[in-house]
């Protein structure tokens, strides 16, 4: 990561560059924690393409997309650019159909 990019300047490119971004502690094919891998789940079930920010990589980062977002927890999962929420949110949503809605609202499921 480069350190002259500001961590927030840095999240909102990615988010911005992304339709569908996890930032995630590990990486979608190795999850370091359970919420994470719950996340990640989801997402592939449903056939989600996106990509996973591992925050475990940078303290900056880890901390950075907690402010960014205002939200205390991570995983955290942005949908073109709107902040959708953590692993329980992701849960409620996927059980409830509302995520899937959302994604094909979106453009990305079918």
């Amino acid at each position: 990561m480069s350190t002259d990019i500001p961590i927030h300047d840095f999240i909102g490119q990615t988010i911005a560059a992304n339709a569908v971004v996890l930032f995630m502690k590990g990486v979608p094919d190795q999850p370091r924690c359970g919420f994470s891998a719950l996340v990640v789940q989801v997402l592939d079930h449903m056939g989600v393409d996106y990509i996973g920010v591992d925050v475990l990589q940078d303290q900056d980062l880890r901390e950075g997309v907690k402010t960014f977002s205002d939200w205390p927890t991570i995983p955290q999962l942005y949908v073109k650019g709107e902040f959708i929420g953590g692993a329980d949110i992701i849960k409620e949503m996927f059980q409830s159909g509302e995520l899937k809605t959302h994604m094909a609202e979106q453009g990305l499921i079918t």
